[in-house]
């Protein structure tokens, strides 16, 4: 896991700590496949088609970015 992943995956921890309620915490694979996919969904902005977009809503909830 490269530096700025580890850090949000921190910030994650944190976040899921007050935000997570009973839902199990993600681990550092599990974080890192739904980060990059979040990250490259969060790049093509506005070019999102509406699949894509419910998935980055999906991804965003999970990952306590919303």
């Amino acid at each position: 896991m490269d530096r700025e992943t580890h850090a949000r995956y921190l910030e994650y921890r944190e976040k899921h700590v007050y935000f997570g309620g009973k839902k199990p915490m993600l681990g550092n694979a599990e974080f890192a496949v739904a980060d990059k996919e979040l990250n490259e969904l969060e790049a093509k902005g506005d070019k999102r088609e509406d699949e894509e977009e419910v998935r980055y809503e999906v991804l965003s909830t999970l990952l306590h970015r919303d």
